[in-house]
């Protein structure tokens, strides 16, 4: 079968070599100029799969499939000649799917999926299981394939671009966590964003397991959607699935009624009312795996986070320093900034999504001191909140770290949550957490 791969980064290149060693007939196109694509031609001319770099052109319609990698947008010129002609187009996720036979526990969400993903690995490797956390946290469902035992459980991390191109993915579990508004430059709109999300659960069967967020606008709309066993999770009313009681996180899984003590709030690992969420999601997949609650329990309370969510760096002179670059969007913030009972030195900027910081009014009259305000946002974070709380702009992180320094008092948090993208100033978020914590760990 002749097969293009749009994009040649992480997930299309792993995609292209599954194809190959397939027997396929791969051809990869990439925009990107071939001048800043020196090691990955090296990589294709030893693989022996045919490229074109610069631009797309015709060959990359000669196709009986095309795979889109993971940020290729629906507006791709590929991408539109396939859907006129009626190509099929399918993403590495789906296609890496085709290929695998293993148990695999998918986890999406605007906000708390990477921890929830580290989470639920770490809960089932603590319970003597065989368990990778894969996917949008780091190497591909595609580069898995041909590479992994047949009982490993795949603790998959996917995006709405992954899921976006997905035809008919159906996890053994499917975790929901939330749905705000984000990506709307790449899927047109919210709608489509949310519908986006709910292919992660639209094709699972009554085998499979749904875990939804009661708490969240979108829980109503995924369970209409699938034919999955539905569990919820929620901090405010009491469901079939896990729920907080007082300080007490309980398990509502067999019969309608039967209640079972998982654990108190207070000893999860990591602080947060998010993480509350992220636990519940991860216990309740760890149950559906036949986990006992001993071992959840347990590893819940071990669990020392993910790097750039909520990360503690370190103490100085009386002020905790945390590292939340992954914080790209509103919602994320929003979480960050309930996470503590100290004043908050709040950092924030870089690229805005249409930010709406009204959403965060409340949180920022209680709980911020003072605001350092970085990035292109700078300008709409310093007009919004200068006239109720010290805001100060700067040009560069290394001047906001300074800043923050110089404004923190002994009992304060200094938090790195940008509320945006880390794109005007950075390639990604682990760019800018790891600039961060270098800076802070130079004062």
């Amino acid at each position: 079968m002749r097969i293009t791969v749009i994009g040649a980064a992480k997930s299309g290149l792993a995609a292209a070599h599954l194809a190959k060693r397939r027997g396929h007939d791969v051809f990869v196109t990439d925009a990107k100029p071939a001048l800043a694509a020196a090691s990955i031609i090296a990589e294709l001319d030893a693989a022996g799969i045919a490229y074109e770099f610069g631009g797309h052109t015709d060959r990359a319609l000669q196709a009986d499939l095309i795979i889109a990698s993971p940020g290729v947008p629906p507006s791709n010129v590929v991408r539109t000649a396939a859907r006129e002609r009626g190509t099929e187009l399918i993403g590495e996720l789906e296609w890496a799917c085709r290929h695998l036979q293993n148990t695999i526990v998918a986890i999406t969400g605007t906000n708390g999926k990477t921890t929830t993903t580290a989470l639920t690995a770490h809960i089932l490797r603590h319970a003597g299981r065989k368990a990778v956390a894969a996917g949008n946290i780091g190497t591909p469902l595609s580069a898995l394939v041909d590479n992994i035992d047949a009982d490993t459980i795949i603790v998959a991390e996917v995006s709405s671009y992954q899921l976006d191109t997905s035809v008919s993915f159906a996890p053994h579990v499917s975790i929901l966590l939330n749905i705000t508004p984000d990506h709307l430059t790449y899927h047109g709109s919210f709608e489509q964003y949310v519908d986006a999300k709910w292919k992660i659960c639209r094709h699972q069967g009554p085998h499979d397991v749904v875990i939804l967020n009661a708490d969240d606008a979108s829980a109503a709309g995924a369970a209409a959607v699938t034919q999955g066993t539905v569990q919820m999770i929620s901090i405010r009313s009491e469901q079939h699935g896990a729920f907080v009681r007082g300080d007490e996180i309980i398990l509502r899984v067999g019969g309608e009624h039967k209640e079972e003590l998982l654990m108190a709030v207070r000893k999860i690992g990591v602080p947060g009312v998010h993480n509350v969420y992220n636990a519940m999601a991860a216990a309740l997949a760890a149950r559906a795996l036949e986990v006992r609650n001993e071992d959840i329990r347990d590893a819940l309370h071990s669990f020392a986070g993910v790097e750039h969510r909520l990360e503690y760096i370190r103490t100085l002179k009386g002020a905790k320093y945390y590292n939340d670059s992954k914080a790209t969007n509103i919602n994320a913030a929003w979480y960050a900034l309930s996470s503590f009972d100290r004043p908050i030195v709040w950092i924030a900027g870089g690229r805005g999504d249409k930010n709406n910081y009204h959403e965060l009014d409340e949180l920022v009259a209680t709980n911020v001191h003072a605001i350092v305000c970085i990035g292109e946002e700078a300008d709409a974070i310093f007009n919004h909140w200068c006239t109720s709380k010290r805001c100060v702009k700067v040009r560069s992180l290394d001047e906001a770290v300074r800043t923050a320094c110089e404004l923190a008092d002994p009992d304060d948090v200094v938090l790195f949550s940008p509320a945006c993208k880390s794109f005007d100033m950075f390639d990604n978020f682990e760019q800018r957490g790891a600039a961060f914590k270098t800076l802070v760990g130079k004062l």
